[in-house]
Order: C-alpha cells, then structure tokens, then sequence
C-alpha cells in the first residue's frame, strides 16, 4: 500500500495506462449495460406500433438518476438504457477525478487546481439547471 502512494508509482506513463484502461472499461461497460436494456426494451415493447401523432415529451421517469434506479430495479428497459448512457456521461468526469489524485500525489498543484477548475465547471453545467 505503501508503493500505492510513492510518486515513482505514478510515472506518467503509469497514469496513462490506468486512465485509458479506465475509459476503455468505463465505455465498454455502459455500451453491454445499454445493449442489455435495448435487448429487454425489444422483447417486451417490439410488437407495439409507435405512436407518432402526439408528442408525449420528456418523461419523470428519466431525468434524475433514483428514478432511473428504480425503473431498472424493475426491470423496464429505458431506464437500463437510461443507466448505461448515465454510465457514459460518467466515465470521463471519473478520469478526471482520477487525475486530480494522481496530480495531487504528484505533487502537481498547478495541474490539480487546473483540473480542479474543470471538474467543477462540468459539475456546474450539469447540477445549475440553467439548460432549460
């Protein structure tokens, strides 16, 4: 655990493999878990015809993450869809927070407070509702 926290373990080039096996992980992962709800969306929903005259617009069930938890609980296929683009959008604000510790055991304080101005700009466009 000891060599976990050296800066010798974080070279560069081990900060690159562990970031790109992150997103390669975080991306497959979401892309079997949105694969997994189209499958059971298809098998429960397939044979019905869309509905194309009236526009039912956003629905509750999709726009905050408990909700989306409870109708994958359930077993209903948009939400597991729902989840895995959830899980997409999440990959890259992981890597970025896994850099602010690896800049952080690095010593790096420049490059922490910068990444640090760039996680919280994500957080704000995604938390300060002012997308309408």
């Amino acid at each position: 655990m000891k060599r976990l926290f050296s800066k010798n373990y974080w070279a560069d080039r081990d900060v690159q493999i562990l970031l790109g096996t992150l997103l390669r992980y975080g991306v497959i992962v979401s892309s079997i878990v949105v694969m997994l709800g189209g499958v059971i969306y298809l098998f429960r929903h397939g044979q019905e015809a869309p509905e194309y005259h009236a526009f039912a617009g956003p629905n509750d069930r999709w726009d905050n993450l408990p909700a989306i938890l409870r109708g994958m609980w359930h077993g209903h296929g948009m939400e597991i869809i729902q989840l895995g683009v959830v899980m997409l959008i999440a990959t890259p604000i992981a890597r970025i927070v896994f850099s602010v510790l690896a800049f952080f055991i690095e010593k790096d304080y420049l490059y922490v407070g910068i990444t640090l101005v760039v996680l919280g700009v994500i957080m704000f466009s995604m938390i300060g509702g002012l997308g309408g």
